[in-house]
């Protein structure tokens, strides 16, 4: 620093005004340090810095920007007004760009940024104080300046800011007379009436608004002139020489006295015709979506408020739920789900769910006025404002009843046709598997028949007498079971086709369960205990009686086990025949299909056609009894049916 600068501010009297008292203290610490200058008071806001600055007159001050109240950039002209001879230095955390060079035309004399070394602060304090090189101007002895006198430059330089707004103003704007003579107009103004603002001093305004609008303008003018308002605000057309008149928000508020008495009016106007062009065109379309939707009878479509309550209402929704509009309006929109769906509380959840994904949508059971139901597909929607708040939900159903019966025939006659195919592919199984069987047992006994034959044929005369006989009762056994197995065959047949005759006669049933007994212990060695009543009589056809137990008995003997054992017992009006054995039984998964053609309870080596038990279950219902199958006790099988018993004669 240099001599003079020294000279210059030794001791120079200081004022800093900072709304942060640790920057306050960190300056004023850093001013003392130097030795060249004397803080002699602190502020923190603009109305404390113009008050300081007249009171202490300081050579320099140092002085935020940003501060509550009066900032420093609006303080600068009060301080300069209060102590012309206060050199000012803005001290700020901001950008400088610009806002320095605002705060040096307000008459700042330099714009420190807080950001620089304390030190380095106060060399540009000191700096702030050296007069400007010039010639010397003899030292004059200023006059406090009075109250009144900072009171006007304040006012002044306020005037002089709202000056430069006024004519910049991107919207239009006028002073006018209580009469609403226009006094001033900014060029934004002037656009919107397509003349130069200098044009329009003196004029109307009442002259400048479109004919069809004038009523509404003098209004506004009586209100404010008569103080009834202090602003008031309307939309009008403009008197201009464009096609299409420009729509204007015409904003007028009355500048008064200090008695609050209006003294002027000052007017705002912008120009709304797009905004209104918008607003109409908007109406417009919304008439017609509303006439399309009242008008849309298949579907129900209708509002919903946030809460749930109905807020309007479609013809479609009459036709389809029932309920006229005056009946539904505010009803919750509970009332159209069932009573299990509303304890569950499922109304509300779609409401939520809606809400939170912004979409819901569900098939299901909903409920007319009358009670009835139908299958509805719905589709529920939030509304939301351009605030983003909910403002309601738009609900829309569709009567699908009718498809999804459709539907549902569909996939049951998909169902059934799947069966009927597994069933088709089960019985061409079942066929070649039959095919195959019956081939076998035709073979045996054809075989063994060929074959005892031709040892007849070939070396009778070399055989005994009992042994051609026990051949000769081989060829009969043999001839016997082909005769079964024919008889088996045209049976299944003639029951298929419904074609099989039954010759119903009074028969004792204990000789029949013997003879059969006999016949098949006979022919297999195989002992069989008989359990039967002396007399049991039953009203059936002898043949297939005989045909019934003979299936029975040798399907035990070749699937079951000894002991065997064949009971009859009355019950109910019926003979219930029981054929048991002490073998492994039937696997409970095979049980339901035992009766069925071509079934077999094993796939056991001994073979079989598959017929026995459809023949015995078909003759059994033929003859008014049926026939089913019991797990033996404890262990076991028992294959047992039923025919009717002859009365009891008296």
């Amino acid at each position: 620093m240099t001599e003079k600068q020294a000279e210059l501010t030794e001791a120079a009297e200081v004022v800093v005004v900072d709304d942060v008292p640790e920057v306050r203290e960190m300056v004023v610490a850093g001013l003392r340090a130097s030795r060249r200058f004397a803080v002699v008071a602190e502020g923190s806001n603009g109305e404390e810095a113009v008050e300081l600055a007249a009171r202490h007159r300081p050579a320099l001050m140092v002085l935020d920007i940003s501060m509550p109240g009066m900032d420093g950039l609006a303080a600068l002209p009060g301080v300069l007004a209060a102590s012309p001879s206060t050199r000012v230095v803005m001290f700020s955390g901001f950008d400088p760009e610009g806002l320095a060079d605002r705060a040096l035309a307000l008459g700042a004399v330099d714009f420190v940024d807080k950001g620089v070394p304390i030190r380095e602060l106060a060399e540009r304090l000191a700096s702030a104080l050296t007069p400007a090189p010039g010639p010397a101007v003899p030292e004059e002895v200023e006059a406090p300046a009075t109250p009144e006198a900072q009171a006007q430059a304040v006012v002044a330089e306020h005037r002089e800011r709202f000056r430069g707004v006024f004519k910049e103003a991107a919207i239009g704007m006028a002073t006018m007379t209580l009469a609403g003579r226009v006094v001033r107009a900014n060029a934004a103004f002037g656009r919107l009436l397509g003349r130069e603002a200098d044009d329009l001093v003196g004029c109307s305004y009442e002259d400048l608004v479109h004919g069809a609008d004038v009523g509404t303008f003098a209004g506004a003018i009586a209100k404010l002139a008569h103080g009834a308002e202090n602003v008031v605000e309307f939309e009008h057309r403009l008197s201009s020489e464009a096609v299409v008149p420009t729509w204007s928000l015409s904003t007028v508020a009355a500048v008064q006295d200090s008695a609050g008495r209006p003294l002027y009016l000052f007017l705002q106007v912008q120009d709304v015709t797009l905004r209104r062009a918008a607003v109409d065109a908007l109406k417009v379309s919304e008439e017609r979506f509303r006439l399309l939707v009242a008008g849309v009878v298949d579907y129900a479509i209708f509002m919903l408020d946030p809460e749930g309550r109905v807020a309007s209402w479609n013809a479609g929704a009459e036709r389809i739920k029932g309920y006229s509009t005056d009946e539904i309006l505010g009803q919750h929109f509970r009332i159209f789900y069932s009573p299990e769906a509303q304890a569950e509380r499922h109304p509300e959840h779609e409401l939520e769910q809606a809400v939170k994904d912004g979409r819901y949508q569900e098939e299901a059971w909903r409920v007319r006025k009358d009670g009835s139901r139908f299958w509805a597909d719905v589709v529920i929607t939030p509304v939301f404002d351009v605030a983003g708040d909910l403002v309601g939900f738009a609900k829309f159903t569709r009567d699908v009843t009718e498809r999804r019966q459709v539907a549902l025939a569909q996939a049951r006659a998909a169902e059934e046709l799947q069966e009927a195919n597994n069933r088709l592919r089960q019985a061409d199984e079942l066929k070649s598997e039959f095919m195959a069987i019956t081939a076998h047992e035709l073979r045996n006994p054809i075989a063994v028949l060929g074959g005892f034959a031709s040892i007849l044929l070939d070396r009778s005369h070399q055989l005994e007498e009992d042994e051609r006989r026990q051949l000769l009762r081989g060829v009969g056994t043999q001839a016997a079971r082909l005769n079964r197995l024919v008889e088996d065959l045209l049976v299944a047949s003639r029951l298929d086709a419904g074609a099989l005759e039954i010759h119903r006669d009074e028969l004792d049933l204990g000789p029949l369960i013997a003879e059969a007994s006999s016949g098949v212990a006979g022919v297999d060695g195989t002992p069989i205990e008989v359990d039967c009543p002396p007399v049991l009589t039953v009203v059936g056809d002898r043949d297939r009686l005989n045909q019934m137990l003979v299936n029975y008995i040798s399907n035990a003997v070749r699937y079951g086990s000894p002991p065997l054992r064949v009971e009859a017992r009355p019950r109910d009006g019926f003979a219930e025949v029981r054929v048991l054995d002490a073998g492994g039984g039937v696997e409970p998964e095979v049980v339901p299909r035992l009766f069925e053609k071509f079934s077999r309870a094993t796939q056991s080596a001994t073979g079989g056609t598959g017929l026995g038990l459809f023949i015995v279950r078909g003759l059994a219902r033929a003859q008014g009894g049926d026939a089913w199958y019991e797990p033996g006790d404890p262990a076991g099988a028992c294959f047992a049916f039923s025919v009717p018993a002859a009365a009891r004669r008296s």
